[in-house]
Protein backbone atom coordinates (compact mmCIF):
# COMPACT_ATOMS: atom_id res chain seq x y z
CA UNK A 1 0.00 0.00 0.00
CA UNK A 2 1.45 3.19 -0.74
CA UNK A 3 1.91 5.70 1.54
CA UNK A 4 0.08 8.76 1.03
CA UNK A 5 -0.63 10.64 4.35
CA UNK A 6 2.22 12.20 5.82
CA UNK A 7 2.58 12.41 9.55
CA UNK A 8 3.45 16.13 11.11
CA UNK A 9 2.42 15.26 14.70
CA UNK A 10 6.05 15.63 15.85
CA UNK A 11 6.25 19.17 14.23
CA UNK A 12 3.12 19.86 15.75
CA UNK A 13 4.32 19.23 19.08
CA UNK A 14 4.82 22.49 21.78
CA UNK A 15 8.31 21.09 22.57
CA UNK A 16 9.14 20.70 18.55
CA UNK A 17 7.42 24.13 18.44
CA UNK A 18 9.68 25.96 21.09
CA UNK A 19 13.24 24.25 19.84
CA UNK A 20 12.49 25.92 16.42
CA UNK A 21 11.41 29.26 18.01
CA UNK A 22 14.90 28.55 20.21
CA UNK A 23 16.83 27.97 16.90
CA UNK A 24 15.53 30.87 15.32
CA UNK A 25 16.38 33.04 18.59
CA UNK A 26 20.10 31.59 18.39
CA UNK A 27 20.62 30.95 14.43
CA UNK A 28 22.99 33.99 14.05
CA UNK A 29 24.75 32.97 17.32
CA UNK A 30 28.83 31.27 16.60
CA UNK A 31 30.36 29.19 19.06
CA UNK A 32 32.56 31.56 19.08
CA UNK A 33 30.27 34.09 20.81
CA UNK A 34 29.09 30.72 23.18
CA UNK A 35 32.46 30.41 24.24
CA UNK A 36 32.95 33.69 24.80
CA UNK A 37 29.89 34.17 27.47
CA UNK A 38 30.62 31.18 29.25
CA UNK A 39 34.23 30.54 30.94
CA UNK A 40 32.52 26.96 32.01
CA UNK A 41 31.00 26.02 28.65
CA UNK A 42 33.52 23.00 28.29
CA UNK A 43 32.40 21.51 31.60
CA UNK A 44 28.77 22.59 31.50
CA UNK A 45 28.39 20.70 27.79
CA UNK A 46 30.34 17.20 29.09
CA UNK A 47 29.21 14.23 31.04
CA UNK A 48 31.07 10.84 32.33
CA UNK A 49 29.17 7.60 32.57
CA UNK A 50 30.44 3.85 31.77
CA UNK A 51 34.17 5.21 31.83
CA UNK A 52 33.55 7.23 28.88
CA UNK A 53 33.70 11.09 29.00
CA UNK A 54 31.36 13.00 26.51
CA UNK A 55 32.55 16.59 25.63
CA UNK A 56 29.06 17.69 23.27
CA UNK A 57 30.01 21.52 23.95
CA UNK A 58 31.33 22.66 20.79
CA UNK A 59 28.34 22.01 19.14
CA UNK A 60 25.68 25.19 17.98
CA UNK A 61 23.27 24.81 21.79
CA UNK A 62 22.88 25.72 24.76
CA UNK A 63 22.21 24.02 28.41
CA UNK A 64 18.47 25.57 27.37
CA UNK A 65 18.77 23.11 24.45
CA UNK A 66 19.69 20.51 25.99
CA UNK A 67 16.49 21.16 28.13
CA UNK A 68 14.03 21.67 25.64
CA UNK A 69 15.67 18.76 23.54
CA UNK A 70 14.70 16.32 27.17
CA UNK A 71 11.25 17.68 27.42
CA UNK A 72 10.94 16.58 23.88
CA UNK A 73 12.24 13.58 24.32
CA UNK A 74 9.93 13.17 27.26
CA UNK A 75 7.23 13.82 25.82
CA UNK A 76 7.68 11.32 22.69
CA UNK A 77 7.80 8.79 25.53
CA UNK A 78 11.14 7.61 25.44
CA UNK A 79 11.74 6.57 29.45
CA UNK A 80 8.60 4.18 28.51
CA UNK A 81 9.48 2.86 25.32
CA UNK A 82 13.12 2.17 26.40
CA UNK A 83 11.57 -0.10 29.66
CA UNK A 84 9.28 -1.59 27.32
CA UNK A 85 12.58 -2.48 25.00
CA UNK A 86 14.66 -3.70 27.97
CA UNK A 87 11.64 -5.98 29.36
CA UNK A 88 10.53 -7.73 26.32
CA UNK A 89 7.46 -5.74 25.15
CA UNK A 90 7.06 -6.53 20.90
CA UNK A 91 7.90 -2.89 20.27
CA UNK A 92 8.73 -4.14 16.40
CA UNK A 93 5.21 -3.90 15.71
CA UNK A 94 5.80 -4.24 11.70
CA UNK A 95 7.23 -7.60 12.58
CA UNK A 96 5.63 -8.35 15.43
CA UNK A 97 8.67 -9.28 17.58
CA UNK A 98 10.42 -8.48 21.08
CA UNK A 99 13.86 -6.39 21.05
CA UNK A 100 16.39 -7.92 23.46
CA UNK A 101 19.65 -7.05 22.08
CA UNK A 102 20.26 -5.81 25.66
CA UNK A 103 19.18 -9.73 26.63
CA UNK A 104 22.50 -10.92 25.21
CA UNK A 105 24.44 -9.49 27.36
CA UNK A 106 22.03 -10.01 30.73
CA UNK A 107 24.16 -11.28 34.01
CA UNK A 108 22.95 -15.05 34.85
CA UNK A 109 19.78 -14.57 37.24
CA UNK A 110 18.25 -11.87 34.93
CA UNK A 111 14.70 -12.27 34.26
CA UNK A 112 13.35 -10.91 30.79
CA UNK A 113 10.14 -12.67 29.33
CA UNK A 114 9.10 -13.21 26.01
CA UNK A 115 5.90 -14.95 25.74
CA UNK A 116 5.87 -16.01 29.28
CA UNK A 117 9.36 -17.48 28.43
CA UNK A 118 12.41 -16.34 30.58
CA UNK A 119 15.04 -16.04 27.82
CA UNK A 120 18.05 -15.25 29.92
CA UNK A 121 19.39 -18.90 30.48
CA UNK A 122 18.46 -19.99 27.10
CA UNK A 123 20.99 -16.95 26.20
CA UNK A 124 23.79 -18.41 28.72
CA UNK A 125 23.45 -21.91 27.70
CA UNK A 126 24.25 -20.70 23.61
CA UNK A 127 26.96 -18.93 25.31
CA UNK A 128 28.35 -21.56 27.28
CA UNK A 129 28.27 -24.02 24.54
CA UNK A 130 29.87 -21.10 22.23
CA UNK A 131 33.09 -20.99 25.16
CA UNK A 132 33.31 -24.63 25.45
CA UNK A 133 33.34 -24.88 21.08
CA UNK A 134 36.47 -21.81 21.31
CA UNK A 135 38.28 -23.77 23.64
CA UNK A 136 38.50 -26.76 21.77
CA UNK A 137 39.31 -24.94 18.90
CA UNK A 138 42.08 -22.83 20.34
CA UNK A 139 43.42 -25.59 22.30
CA UNK A 140 44.22 -28.05 19.46
CA UNK A 141 42.07 -30.16 20.74
CA UNK A 142 39.20 -30.33 18.20
CA UNK A 143 41.00 -30.91 14.60
CA UNK A 144 40.25 -31.49 11.07
CA UNK A 145 39.32 -34.18 8.88
CA UNK A 146 43.00 -35.56 8.45
CA UNK A 147 43.70 -34.69 12.42
CA UNK A 148 45.40 -31.36 11.35
CA UNK A 149 44.95 -28.65 14.33
CA UNK A 150 42.99 -25.55 12.87
CA UNK A 151 44.85 -22.23 12.40
CA UNK A 152 42.62 -20.45 10.09
CA UNK A 153 38.92 -18.96 10.45
CA UNK A 154 36.69 -17.78 8.16
CA UNK A 155 33.28 -16.43 8.73
CA UNK A 156 31.20 -16.23 6.06
CA UNK A 157 28.09 -13.58 6.07
CA UNK A 158 26.70 -10.89 5.09
CA UNK A 159 25.32 -7.51 6.50
CA UNK A 160 25.20 -7.62 10.40
CA UNK A 161 26.73 -11.35 10.07
CA UNK A 162 29.87 -9.67 8.70
CA UNK A 163 30.13 -5.89 9.78
CA UNK A 164 30.17 -6.65 13.38
CA UNK A 165 32.57 -9.97 13.88
CA UNK A 166 34.79 -7.88 11.19
CA UNK A 167 34.78 -4.89 13.29
CA UNK A 168 34.71 -6.55 16.14
CA UNK A 169 38.08 -8.41 14.93
CA UNK A 170 40.05 -5.36 13.72
CA UNK A 171 39.24 -3.56 17.14
CA UNK A 172 40.54 -6.02 19.14
CA UNK A 173 43.16 -7.44 17.37
CA UNK A 174 45.84 -6.96 19.85
CA UNK A 175 43.68 -9.69 22.10
CA UNK A 176 43.28 -11.88 19.89
CA UNK A 177 45.21 -15.54 19.35
CA UNK A 178 48.28 -14.29 16.52
CA UNK A 179 49.01 -18.24 15.89
CA UNK A 180 45.86 -18.31 14.12
CA UNK A 181 44.31 -16.82 11.04
CA UNK A 182 41.17 -15.35 10.83
CA UNK A 183 39.53 -13.93 7.54
CA UNK A 184 35.75 -12.60 6.61
CA UNK A 185 34.08 -13.29 3.48
CA UNK A 186 30.65 -11.37 2.40
CA UNK A 187 30.76 -10.14 -0.75
CA UNK A 188 29.08 -12.61 -3.57
CA UNK A 189 31.75 -11.50 -6.06
CA UNK A 190 33.94 -14.28 -6.17
CA UNK A 191 37.02 -12.22 -5.97
CA UNK A 192 36.33 -11.82 -2.53
CA UNK A 193 36.20 -15.77 -1.50
CA UNK A 194 39.22 -16.66 -4.00
CA UNK A 195 41.57 -13.52 -2.06
CA UNK A 196 40.59 -14.88 1.21
CA UNK A 197 41.33 -18.20 0.99
CA UNK A 198 44.14 -17.73 -1.44
CA UNK A 199 47.17 -18.77 0.64
CA UNK A 200 44.81 -20.89 3.35
CA UNK A 201 45.09 -25.05 3.63
CA UNK A 202 41.95 -26.95 3.45
CA UNK A 203 43.03 -29.56 6.10
CA UNK A 204 43.43 -26.30 8.81
CA UNK A 205 40.26 -24.13 7.93
CA UNK A 206 37.63 -23.98 9.92
CA UNK A 207 34.47 -22.31 8.18
CA UNK A 208 31.47 -20.47 10.18
CA UNK A 209 28.38 -20.10 8.22
CA UNK A 210 26.49 -17.07 9.52
CA UNK A 211 23.13 -17.04 8.37
CA UNK A 212 19.91 -17.05 10.35
CA UNK A 213 17.11 -18.45 7.69
CA UNK A 214 20.06 -20.35 5.83
CA UNK A 215 18.87 -19.29 2.90
CA UNK A 216 20.49 -15.54 2.49
CA UNK A 217 21.57 -15.53 -1.58
CA UNK A 218 25.26 -14.02 -0.74
CA UNK A 219 26.52 -16.79 2.22
CA UNK A 220 25.01 -19.71 0.58
CA UNK A 221 26.78 -18.76 -2.38
CA UNK A 222 29.98 -18.45 -0.35
CA UNK A 223 29.09 -21.44 1.53
CA UNK A 224 28.70 -23.64 -1.17
CA UNK A 225 31.85 -22.39 -2.98
CA UNK A 226 33.76 -23.10 0.47
CA UNK A 227 31.81 -26.44 0.90
CA UNK A 228 33.23 -27.17 -2.68
CA UNK A 229 37.20 -25.77 -1.94
CA UNK A 230 37.57 -27.92 0.87
CA UNK A 231 36.23 -31.16 -0.23
CA UNK A 232 38.65 -30.52 -3.23
CA UNK A 233 41.33 -30.23 -0.64
CA UNK A 234 39.85 -33.13 1.58
CA UNK A 235 39.77 -35.71 -0.77
CA UNK A 236 36.11 -35.37 -1.78
CA UNK A 237 34.89 -37.21 1.56
CA UNK A 238 31.20 -35.28 2.41
CA UNK A 239 32.17 -36.48 5.76
CA UNK A 240 34.78 -33.63 5.83
CA UNK A 241 32.42 -31.54 5.90
CA UNK A 242 31.38 -31.60 9.30
CA UNK A 243 35.20 -31.27 11.15
CA UNK A 244 35.40 -27.78 8.87
CA UNK A 245 31.54 -25.96 9.00
CA UNK A 246 29.84 -25.28 11.73
CA UNK A 247 26.60 -22.75 11.46
CA UNK A 248 24.99 -19.89 13.31
CA UNK A 249 21.37 -20.35 12.18
CA UNK A 250 18.15 -21.33 13.35
CA UNK A 251 17.57 -23.79 10.48
CA UNK A 252 18.53 -27.14 11.21
CA UNK A 253 16.99 -28.78 8.42
CA UNK A 254 19.17 -26.45 6.17
CA UNK A 255 22.44 -26.60 7.97
CA UNK A 256 22.10 -30.67 8.23
CA UNK A 257 21.40 -31.13 4.95
CA UNK A 258 24.15 -28.64 3.70
CA UNK A 259 26.47 -31.68 5.71
CA UNK A 260 27.37 -29.96 8.89
CA UNK A 261 26.55 -31.49 12.45
CA UNK A 262 23.60 -29.87 14.48
CA UNK A 263 25.39 -30.22 17.38
CA UNK A 264 27.83 -27.65 15.90
CA UNK A 265 24.86 -24.78 15.05
CA UNK A 266 24.54 -21.81 17.44
CA UNK A 267 21.34 -20.52 17.17
CA UNK A 268 19.95 -16.96 18.18
CA UNK A 269 16.37 -15.61 18.30
CA UNK A 270 14.13 -13.54 15.93
CA UNK A 271 14.18 -11.07 18.81
CA UNK A 272 17.57 -10.25 17.83
CA UNK A 273 18.13 -8.07 14.79
CA UNK A 274 21.35 -8.81 12.14
CA UNK A 275 22.91 -5.02 12.91
CA UNK A 276 22.21 -5.83 16.90
CA UNK A 277 23.59 -9.54 16.81
CA UNK A 278 27.82 -9.21 17.30
CA UNK A 279 27.09 -10.05 20.93
CA UNK A 280 25.18 -13.35 19.95
CA UNK A 281 26.05 -16.42 18.42
CA UNK A 282 27.28 -14.30 15.39
CA UNK A 283 30.05 -12.91 17.43
CA UNK A 284 31.49 -16.92 17.51
CA UNK A 285 34.37 -15.88 15.31
CA UNK A 286 35.11 -12.73 17.90
CA UNK A 287 35.19 -15.09 21.01
CA UNK A 288 37.82 -17.74 18.76
CA UNK A 289 39.54 -15.05 17.99
CA UNK A 290 40.00 -13.30 21.91
CA UNK A 291 38.72 -15.86 23.63
CA UNK A 292 35.32 -16.69 25.94
CA UNK A 293 36.94 -14.88 28.92
CA UNK A 294 37.69 -11.50 26.84
CA UNK A 295 34.69 -12.07 25.04
CA UNK A 296 32.62 -11.68 28.49
CA UNK A 297 34.22 -8.90 29.26
CA UNK A 298 32.63 -7.38 26.11
CA UNK A 299 29.14 -8.19 26.76
CA UNK A 300 29.81 -6.77 30.26
CA UNK A 301 30.85 -3.36 28.65
CA UNK A 302 27.59 -3.84 26.49
CA UNK A 303 25.60 -4.07 30.36
CA UNK A 304 27.63 -1.20 31.35
CA UNK A 305 26.24 1.17 28.85
CA UNK A 306 22.81 -0.62 29.26
CA UNK A 307 22.19 0.05 32.55
CA UNK A 308 23.78 3.90 32.18
CA UNK A 309 21.18 4.35 29.35
CA UNK A 310 18.03 2.78 31.31
CA UNK A 311 18.94 4.55 34.66
CA UNK A 312 20.94 7.16 34.18
CA UNK A 313 18.70 11.27 34.11
CA UNK A 314 18.79 12.24 30.69
CA UNK A 315 20.84 15.19 31.73
CA UNK A 316 23.95 13.51 32.20
CA UNK A 317 23.19 9.96 29.64
CA UNK A 318 25.51 9.81 27.02
CA UNK A 319 23.67 7.78 24.69
CA UNK A 320 20.63 9.80 25.10
CA UNK A 321 22.54 13.04 25.13
CA UNK A 322 24.42 12.17 21.62
CA UNK A 323 21.32 10.85 20.38
CA UNK A 324 19.63 14.63 21.23
CA UNK A 325 22.39 16.57 19.99
CA UNK A 326 22.66 14.39 16.59
CA UNK A 327 19.03 15.59 16.15
CA UNK A 328 19.45 19.41 16.81
CA UNK A 329 22.11 19.22 14.10
CA UNK A 330 19.88 17.34 11.66
CA UNK A 331 16.53 18.46 11.92
CA UNK A 332 16.85 22.47 13.25
CA UNK A 333 20.41 22.94 11.58
CA UNK A 334 19.60 21.08 8.72
CA UNK A 335 23.01 18.72 8.57
CA UNK A 336 22.93 15.50 6.27
CA UNK A 337 25.51 13.62 7.12
CA UNK A 338 27.52 12.98 10.38
CA UNK A 339 31.43 11.83 10.17
CA UNK A 340 32.58 9.25 12.40
CA UNK A 341 36.13 9.57 13.18
CA UNK A 342 37.39 7.39 15.38
CA UNK A 343 41.89 8.24 16.32
CA UNK A 344 42.83 4.43 16.46
CA UNK A 345 43.43 2.89 13.43
CA UNK A 346 42.12 -1.04 15.14
CA UNK A 347 38.54 0.99 14.74
CA UNK A 348 39.39 0.76 11.05
CA UNK A 349 35.85 -0.74 10.21
CA UNK A 350 33.74 0.75 12.94
CA UNK A 351 32.70 3.71 10.90
CA UNK A 352 31.23 1.22 8.41
CA UNK A 353 29.58 -0.75 11.02
CA UNK A 354 27.55 2.61 12.28
CA UNK A 355 26.69 2.53 8.82
CA UNK A 356 24.38 -0.70 9.06
CA UNK A 357 23.56 0.31 12.59
CA UNK A 358 22.41 4.02 12.22
CA UNK A 359 21.16 4.10 8.42
CA UNK A 360 19.19 0.53 8.54
CA UNK A 361 17.73 1.19 11.70
CA UNK A 362 16.94 4.63 10.66
CA UNK A 363 16.44 5.36 7.01
CA UNK A 364 12.99 5.49 7.14
CA UNK A 365 9.73 7.30 5.61
CA UNK A 366 7.45 5.90 7.47
CA UNK A 367 6.27 6.21 10.90
CA UNK A 368 5.00 3.73 13.49
CA UNK A 369 1.77 4.35 12.76
CA UNK A 370 2.36 4.10 8.82
CA UNK A 371 2.09 7.85 7.32
CA UNK A 372 4.54 9.06 5.99
CA UNK A 373 7.22 11.46 7.84
CA UNK A 374 6.78 14.92 7.98
CA UNK A 375 10.64 15.71 9.06
CA UNK A 376 14.14 13.87 8.27
CA UNK A 377 15.20 11.31 9.71
CA UNK A 378 18.76 9.52 9.44
CA UNK A 379 21.37 10.82 7.93
CA UNK A 380 24.18 9.65 5.45
CA UNK A 381 26.76 8.31 8.45
CA UNK A 382 30.76 7.96 6.66
CA UNK A 383 33.87 8.74 8.48
CA UNK A 384 37.81 6.70 8.51
CA UNK A 385 40.00 7.01 11.19
CA UNK A 386 42.26 9.64 11.67
CA UNK A 387 44.63 11.01 11.01
CA UNK A 388 44.32 9.09 7.53
CA UNK A 389 41.05 11.16 7.16
CA UNK A 390 43.08 14.22 7.59
CA UNK A 391 44.81 14.16 4.15
CA UNK A 392 41.76 12.84 2.36
CA UNK A 393 38.24 14.45 2.98
CA UNK A 394 38.64 17.20 6.32
CA UNK A 395 39.19 19.84 3.31
CA UNK A 396 35.73 19.52 2.60
CA UNK A 397 34.84 19.41 6.13
CA UNK A 398 36.45 22.94 7.12
CA UNK A 399 35.77 24.63 4.20
CA UNK A 400 33.04 22.71 2.43
CA UNK A 401 29.47 24.70 1.81
CA UNK A 402 27.73 22.83 4.20
CA UNK A 403 28.89 21.52 8.07
CA UNK A 404 29.67 18.09 8.89
CA UNK A 405 28.65 17.46 12.49
CA UNK A 406 31.71 15.12 13.46
CA UNK A 407 31.86 12.46 16.41
CA UNK A 408 35.73 12.33 17.18
CA UNK A 409 36.70 9.22 19.36
CA UNK A 410 40.32 8.97 21.11
CA UNK A 411 41.97 6.79 23.56
CA UNK A 412 44.36 7.99 26.49
CA UNK A 413 46.54 5.08 25.77
CA UNK A 414 47.18 2.85 23.01
CA UNK A 415 47.36 -0.72 22.65
CA UNK A 416 50.60 -0.71 21.53
CA UNK A 417 52.85 2.10 23.17
CA UNK A 418 56.10 3.11 20.44
CA UNK A 419 57.19 6.93 21.55
CA UNK A 420 55.15 9.69 21.33
CA UNK A 421 53.13 8.53 18.33
CA UNK A 422 50.23 8.68 20.93
CA UNK A 423 50.44 12.06 21.73
CA UNK A 424 50.59 13.63 18.14
CA UNK A 425 47.62 11.31 17.63
CA UNK A 426 45.59 12.50 19.93
CA UNK A 427 46.32 16.31 19.58
CA UNK A 428 45.09 16.30 16.28
CA UNK A 429 41.60 15.05 18.40
CA UNK A 430 41.64 18.23 19.79
CA UNK A 431 43.63 20.52 16.89
CA UNK A 432 40.52 19.27 14.34
CA UNK A 433 37.71 20.13 17.08
CA UNK A 434 38.91 23.37 17.94
CA UNK A 435 39.70 24.56 14.10
CA UNK A 436 36.18 23.16 13.51
CA UNK A 437 34.58 25.51 16.06
CA UNK A 438 36.07 28.53 15.64
CA UNK A 439 37.93 28.37 12.34
CA UNK A 440 40.34 31.54 11.46
CA UNK A 441 38.75 34.51 10.44
CA UNK A 442 40.34 36.94 7.23
CA UNK A 443 41.18 39.84 9.85
CA UNK A 444 43.18 37.12 11.59
CA UNK A 445 45.00 35.08 8.28
CA UNK A 446 45.60 38.89 7.30
CA UNK A 447 47.33 39.70 10.53
CA UNK A 448 50.19 36.80 9.57
CA UNK A 449 51.10 38.63 6.48
CA UNK A 450 49.20 36.46 3.96
CA UNK A 451 48.65 37.91 0.51
CA UNK A 452 45.17 39.89 -0.14
CA UNK A 453 44.38 37.40 -2.60
CA UNK A 454 45.00 34.51 -0.90
CA UNK A 455 42.80 35.43 1.80
CA UNK A 456 39.80 33.98 0.99
CA UNK A 457 41.39 30.17 0.12
CA UNK A 458 43.23 30.69 4.14
CA UNK A 459 39.85 31.45 5.89
CA UNK A 460 37.80 29.22 7.82
CA UNK A 461 34.76 29.59 8.93
CA UNK A 462 34.49 27.21 12.01
CA UNK A 463 31.06 26.89 14.16
CA UNK A 464 31.17 23.50 12.58
CA UNK A 465 29.58 21.14 15.49
CA UNK A 466 31.83 18.55 16.15
CA UNK A 467 31.45 15.63 19.36
CA UNK A 468 34.57 13.86 21.47
CA UNK A 469 34.36 10.67 22.95
CA UNK A 470 37.12 10.00 25.13
CA UNK A 471 38.30 6.90 27.47
CA UNK A 472 41.52 5.40 28.78
CA UNK A 473 41.77 2.61 26.70
CA UNK A 474 40.64 0.71 23.24
CA UNK A 475 39.83 -3.25 25.18
CA UNK A 476 36.82 -5.20 25.07
CA UNK A 477 34.84 -3.65 28.10
CA UNK A 478 35.52 -0.19 26.01
CA UNK A 479 34.38 -2.06 22.53
CA UNK A 480 31.34 -3.25 23.92
CA UNK A 481 30.50 0.13 25.78
CA UNK A 482 30.91 2.57 22.47
CA UNK A 483 28.47 -0.10 20.47
CA UNK A 484 25.79 -0.18 22.90
CA UNK A 485 26.45 4.03 22.92
CA UNK A 486 25.85 4.63 19.21
CA UNK A 487 23.20 1.58 19.76
CA UNK A 488 21.26 3.64 22.37
CA UNK A 489 21.42 6.70 20.36
CA UNK A 490 19.54 4.80 17.92
CA UNK A 491 17.07 3.98 20.10
CA UNK A 492 16.16 7.74 20.82
CA UNK A 493 16.85 8.96 17.97
CA UNK A 494 14.21 6.56 16.21
CA UNK A 495 11.74 6.93 19.37
CA UNK A 496 11.35 10.86 18.98
CA UNK A 497 10.74 10.42 15.21
CA UNK A 498 8.37 7.81 15.77
CA UNK A 499 9.74 5.39 13.74
CA UNK A 500 10.70 1.51 14.03
CA UNK A 501 14.05 1.41 14.26
CA UNK A 502 14.31 -2.41 14.21
CA UNK A 503 12.60 -3.65 10.74
CA UNK A 504 14.80 -3.35 6.97
CA UNK A 505 11.92 -3.61 4.65
CA UNK A 506 14.04 -1.35 2.16
CA UNK A 507 16.69 -4.43 1.38
CA UNK A 508 14.30 -6.17 0.27
CA UNK A 509 12.96 -5.05 -3.04
CA UNK A 510 16.29 -5.05 -4.98
CA UNK A 511 17.01 -8.50 -3.54
CA UNK A 512 13.69 -9.77 -4.49
CA UNK A 513 14.26 -8.32 -8.32
CA UNK A 514 17.69 -9.76 -8.33
CA UNK A 515 16.72 -13.33 -7.99
CA UNK A 516 14.15 -12.75 -10.78
CA UNK A 517 17.66 -11.34 -13.07
CA UNK A 518 19.42 -13.83 -11.95
CA UNK A 519 18.26 -16.25 -14.53
CA UNK A 520 17.88 -14.31 -17.39
CA UNK A 521 21.42 -13.44 -17.22
CA UNK A 522 21.78 -17.12 -19.08
CA UNK A 523 18.98 -17.56 -21.09
CA UNK A 524 18.83 -17.79 -24.49
CA UNK A 525 16.36 -15.26 -25.28
CA UNK A 526 16.70 -11.72 -25.62
CA UNK A 527 15.30 -10.10 -22.66
CA UNK A 528 12.30 -7.50 -22.98
CA UNK A 529 10.44 -7.39 -19.74
CA UNK A 530 12.00 -4.75 -17.72
CA UNK A 531 12.33 -0.94 -18.76
CA UNK A 532 14.40 -0.38 -21.69
CA UNK A 533 17.34 0.98 -19.57
CA UNK A 534 17.45 -2.50 -17.18
CA UNK A 535 17.00 -4.34 -20.36
CA UNK A 536 19.90 -3.03 -22.14
CA UNK A 537 22.06 -3.47 -19.62
CA UNK A 538 21.16 -7.33 -19.34
CA UNK A 539 21.21 -8.14 -22.61
CA UNK A 540 24.64 -6.21 -23.63
CA UNK A 541 25.94 -7.97 -19.95
CA UNK A 542 24.51 -11.82 -21.63
CA UNK A 543 26.44 -10.92 -25.01
CA UNK A 544 30.02 -10.45 -23.15
CA UNK A 545 29.98 -12.28 -20.09
CA UNK A 546 31.94 -15.48 -21.75
CA UNK A 547 33.58 -13.36 -24.49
Amino acid sequence: MTIETTDHSLTQRAEWKALEAHFESMSETTLRDLFAADSSRGETLSADGAELFFDYSKNRLTSETIGMLIDLAEACGLRERTERMFTGDKINTTENRAVLHTALRSPKGAVIEVDGVNVVPHVHEVLDRMSAFSDRIRSGDWTGHTGKRIKNVVNIGIGGSDLGPVMAYEALKPFSDRSMTFRFVSNVDGNDFAEKTRDLCPEETLFIISSKTFTTLETMTNARTARDWSLAGLGGDDAAVAKHFVAVSTNAKGVGAFGIDTANMFGFWDWVGGRYSMDSAIGLSTMLAIGPDHFREMLAGFHEMDEHFRTTPYERNLPALLGLVGLWNRNFLGCDTVAVLPYDNELCRFSAYLQQLEMESNGKHATLGGDRVGWDTCPVIWGEPGTNGQHAFYQMIHQGTKPVPCDFICFCQPANPIGDHQDKLVSNVFAQAEALAFGKTEAEVSSEGVAEDLLPHKEFDGNRPTNVVMTQRLDPMTLGRLVALYEHKVFTQGTIWGINSFDQWGVELGKVLAKKIIPELTQDETVTTHDSSTNQLINRYRAHRLS
